[in-house]
């Protein structure tokens, strides 16, 4: 079992990001997005302050997010990379899994990447996740560089909506066979 410590918190202001994004949209009735926290297993803690001084994660988890939008089934997971090259040791076989079998109920998967060192945010598609994975068990790298994204899936800030995913998701359901 992993430990639960400052670990924990990288990607927060992302997740606080995408956090102020759902209530947006939520006010805008647009769609009904909500974080998934991660199981764990308090240890030890302090009584007196009530706080978690160690845990352990209780079970696997598979994305950040789950919801809908406009009767559309939405899950996703949110990710930073400080470099061009995203690891594909950052994404899960299980994750890969329920992303896979969420598509096939005919739902939308996909991952939402903060390019930190160029301040870029990123709709990678489960389809194209699906590529890079394949590569990989086949015998590829088990990475891809910023140069292999799809450039209009690219998130441009917009109106007051911190990461406008929205609109990829859209974009997404139009590319499909």
């Amino acid at each position: 079992m992993a430990t639960w410590n400052s670990r924990g918190l990288r990607g927060s202001e992302l997740e606080e990001l995408i956090n102020r994004t759902n209530e947006k949209y939520r006010e805008k009735r647009l769609c009904l997005v909500q974080k998934i926290p991660t199981p764990i297993t308090p240890v030890e803690f302090e009584k007196e302050s009530r706080t978690i001084k160690l845990a352990y994660f209780g079970e696997k988890s598979t994305v950040d997010y789950i919801g809908a939008a406009q009767g559309i089934p939405l899950c996703f997971d949110a990710k930073e990379c400080a470099v061009d090259t995203f690891t594909l040791r950052n994404i899960h076989a299980h994750q890969v899994a329920f992303m896979d079998e969420f598509e096939s109920q005919g739902g939308i998967a996909f991952f939402l990447i903060h390019y930190t060192g160029r301040d870029v945010f990123y709709y990678l598609r489960f389809q194209k996740l699906k590529e890079f994975w394949q590569r990989y068990e086949e015998g590829g790298r088990r990475s891809f560089r910023f140069e292999e994204i799809e450039e209009e899936y690219i998130l441009e800030r917009q109106g007051g909506i911190f990461i406008p995913y929205l609109e990829k998701v859209q974009l997404d359901l139009d590319n499909r066979p």
